[in-house]
This record gives C-alpha cells, structure tokens and sequence, in this order.
C-alpha cells in the first residue's frame, strides 16, 4: 500500500496508461489501486479540505467489479478501475451532492448526471465528491458551509476554484482523474494555482444536465496531474445526451488528432499577453516569456495578438455570470438565505437589478465576440496566454491582497473570456517560483479542436515544465 501511494503522490509521469497496462498484465489490480487512493483522500483532507466526502464502499465495490474485467479481459475502457473524483456540482447516484452550500438538501441523487454517468459506464472508481464554493460562483475554493479548501504547495494559500477541491485531489495524488466544471475559469485556475493540468472542452463537447445557473458559460471537463491523462477522460464523458439540448444536434471533430511530428515547428500560434481587466503579476510574467523564447527556439512562429473586443468583454460576461447568480437565488426560499455566502448575495442582487435589456445586449455582444475570435483562430494554430495572471493568494480570501480589486474575475480575465467563446482551452504547468507556488501556460484551440488542444498540451508539457526556473 505505502509504494502505491506513493506513486499516486509522486510527479512520475502520466498514470492511465501505465496503470491499465498494469492491470491487463496483473501485476496492479484496480482494488489495490484505489485503497491507496482512498488511503491517500483520508490522509490529506484534515490539512487541505480537498473532499466532502469520501465513499470507500462503493469504490472498493466498483475496483473489484472492474478487476474481474480485466482478469477476464472485458475491461470496459481505457480508463476501466481508474480512482476518479467528481466535483459537489454534478449529480452522483446515491450520494449527497450539496453544490457547495447548506441551502441544499442532503439526501442522495437518484440518478447520474450524463457527464457521471458515461464515465461510470467506462468503469471509472469514484473515490469521492471534492470541494466548490457556493454554486461555484468564485474562482477560489471556500464556503460558509463546509470551509476553506487549502494550496497543497502552501496551505496558507488558495489553491483556485472554482474545482479546487478537484485540483488539490489531483495535485496530491488522491485520486488520478478528476471531474471539474469551468464557468469562468473553474477548471484553469484551480489547476493551474495547484500546478497541474486541466482542459475546458468546447462548449456541448460533454453534456450537461440539470443545465447550469449560468447559462451556457459553463462547461465540464477532465483534470489530471498529467496531460497525457486528460483525453482518455474527455473521451469517456463525450458524446451526445438528448436531455442537454445546448449541446446542438450536430457532432464535433473526434479527439483523436495528431499533430506534425516536429512540433511546435512552423506552427503559427497568437500571443495574448494582456489580460481584458487586472495586472500580470512580475513572476507569471517572467514566466511566460520564458516559454515563449522555449516555443521560438523549437521553429514556433510567434505573433502578439490583441483580444477581440477587450473593452467589452468584462461587462459581457459579468451580465451572464451576474444574472446567472440572480436566478439560482430566485431558487431559495427567502427564509433559507441568512448562511449563504454574502459575496454571493452580492452578485446576485447585481445580477437582479439589470434588465431584460441589458441581458439581451450582452448576448448580442457575446455572438459578435464569439464570432470574432472564430475568425481570429482561423488565422493561427493556437493562442497562448499565462493560465492566470496572478500568483495563489490567501487561502479564504476573494481577490489578492493589495489588488484593489472587488471581484474574482477581475483576476482571471486569462479565463472568462473563453467561457464566453466556448473555445477549448488547456493549462500545463510552468516552473514554479522560487518559493514554490506553481504558475502555468495556457492554449487556446479552435471550437472542436479538442484533440489538438489536447495533443499540444501533451507535447508542450515537458519543454515548458522548467519554463521560468
């Protein structure tokens, strides 16, 4: 048990493959893996708060069940006995989803939400629900509820959210996959303040129900210490589901995409350096020079881009994620609202006071800046941008200190506006500083081009891992 946990913890590399292969020869079985993945969730939780809870019986269940397919050679996936988290905003039969708050009530789903449900199809072992603010309303991880998720490279610190409980289970190794949802930048923050790797897919790549509060910003996607990890589980929750109708009835490119063998040789890739709101911390800066001087020097053809209608797209996406936090309000007896989360309140009564109007305005404006980052990324392979612009701050506090700034996403302007373009788009880690808090590397692909997001990532994980040292 201690040597599997201790691969689980350890930076050795990707892990899917080399725990399936292990499998299919027995020299691991899935129930030996997850006891050591639920040994490793017990563990760092009392310190980090990475997960609401954890559910050994069901998960040494499903590890033995999909030991037997592997014995018998029937394994379901690629991914069949691999420990997987799930984020306390999806649905998950017989388990107590609270979506980060008390105002929900604690008895167990009846049923998986599509995303769940494919991936128990594949045969994933989910070890447990990790932690997410109040409806995932902040890119930080805290909640009145059930407290403050901690920075596993400095527990005084936040590590992001808001999938930050995802992010810490990945970072520590209690668990290999992770199921996060990004609306703002709750899938790249978190993995990119905890050093590791997550993707938001193209909007409707992964079906979605119930539908979010806040529209169709928010998406659900894969995290995973490694990159290389991310496709396996993007492939097991893809696909059409009829209950999400914002999905759209027509498919998207398959994920199976390689690129040219000499990349990032010759490919043409747009440099967004400046975010639409707040400043670029020194040492991220530092940081993303340095791997855009790794990517010049493999043949990358480098050209600064201006991101298409910046003056706008603040005020855009706070009429979405504003209004979005009004309606999942409107949901809560009046007399069940006094321990919720008063930043919450806040936004909501934002998001209340606006008019129907100016709703309409901002997805007006919304179309024409999807639009024109459509044709932006006709023009070039990818964008990169730093993940964050910021360094991990105070764990429990909103913005970082000093900023001056009110609001979460004043931060994360590297985030949000490719919510509202539903493009997907990957962090990897870059070094980090001297003090040990991760920085990362964002790439932004076409819409559909997942598969080529996520075959950068991989090949631009190691060259950019020492980026910034």
């Amino acid at each position: 048990m201690a040597g599997l946990s201790s691969f689980l913890a350890k930076d050795e590399g990707p892990q899917v493959a080399a725990l399936t292969q292990a499998f299919a020869r027995r020299t691991l079985s899935p129930v030996e893996v997850t006891e050591a993945a639920l040994a490793r969730a017990e563990e760092i939780n009392p310190a980090l708060n990475a997960f609401l809870s954890i559910d050994h019986e069901r998960a040494l269940a499903a590890a033995r069940a999909a030991e037997a397919r592997w014995a018998n050679g029937t394994a379901l996936s690629p991914i069949d006995g691999i420990p997987t988290t799930l984020k306390d905003i999806v649905w998950v039969k017989d388990w107590s989803v609270r979506y980060g708050s008390g105002t929900t009530p604690a008895q167990p789903y009846a049923e998986d939400a599509p995303s769940v449900r494919r991936l128990r199809s594949a045969g994933a072992v989910f070890i447990g629900l990790t932690t997410s603010p109040e409806f995932g309303w902040k890119a930080v991880t805290d909640s009145p509820a059930f407290g403050i998720t901690r920075n596993p490279h400095d527990p005084s610190r936040t590590p992001g959210g808001s999938s930050g409980g995802a992010a810490v289970a990945a970072a520590v190794g209690a668990g290999v996959l992770h199921l996060g949802t990004d609306g703002g930048g709750s899938i790249r923050v978190p993995s990119a303040f905890s050093g590791i790797a997550g993707l938001k897919p193209t909007f409707g790549r992964v079906p979605a129900f119930p539908a979010s509060a806040f529209g169709t910003v928010a998406h659900i996607g894969p995290m995973s210490r490694h990159a290389a990890d991310l496709a396996p589980m993007l492939a097991a929750m893809s696909g059409r589901d009829l209950a999400d109708w914002a999905q759209g009835a027509g498919a998207l490119a398959p994920l199976g995409t390689r690129l040219h063998p000499d990349f990032p040789k010759g490919a043409r890739i747009g440099v967004w350096s400046t975010p639409p709101c707040g400043a670029v911390d020194a040492p991220v800066a530092v940081a993303f020079q340095a791997a855009l001087k790794v990517l010049e020097a493999q043949g990358a053809i480098l050209e600064p881009i201006d991101l298409p209608r910046a003056d706008r797209v603040t005020g855009m996406f706070e009429a979405h994620w504003y209004g979005g936090a009004a309606a999942r309000l409107a949901a809560i007896p009046e007399d069940d609202r006094s321990g919720i989360d008063p930043g919450f309140l806040e936004i909501a009564a934002e998001g209340a006071r606006q008019s129907a109007i100016d709703l309409m305005r901002a997805q007006a404006e919304r179309g024409a800046f999807g639009a024109a980052m459509d044709a932006l990324l006709e023009s070039y392979d990818f964008i990169v941008s730093p993940g964050v612009a910021v360094l991990p701050f105070t764990a429990g506090a909103l913005v970082p200190e000093g900023s001056g700034l009110k609001r979460w996403h004043l931060w994360a302007g590297f985030s949000f506006p490719i919510n509202l373009s539903q493009q997907p788009a990957a962090v990897v880690p870059l070094a980090s500083t001297a003090e040990g808090l991760p920085r990362s590397f964002q790439i932004v692909g076409a819409r559909g081009a997942d598969g080529a997001v996520l075959a950068a990532a991989e090949a631009l994980e190691p060259l950019l891992k020492d980026a910034g040292r």
